[in-house]
């Protein structure tokens, strides 16, 4: 198994709107791509002192998997 671990970050303001993205949007294209050996994706939100992290992690079988993969 193999993780691939995203950062990002925006300001308190924004952060709703980029949660509604990254959920209904784009990890649904993600997983519309039916690539062999894709798992799964999961958010974590943790708010900084100035702005919002947002940290995607998807889970892979194998490295394989992983490299057919293009977002």
């Amino acid at each position: 198994m193999i993780a691939r671990i995203w950062h990002g970050w925006t300001s308190f303001k924004n952060a709703d709107t980029y949660e509604n993205l990254l959920r209904n949007e784009i990890f649904p294209s993600i997983e519309n791509k039916n690539i062999k050996g894709y798992r799964k994706i999961s958010l974590l939100k943790q708010p900084l002192e100035k702005e919002v992290e947002f940290i995607t992690i998807m889970i892979f079988d194998n490295l394989n998997a992983l490299k057919h993969f293009k977002y």
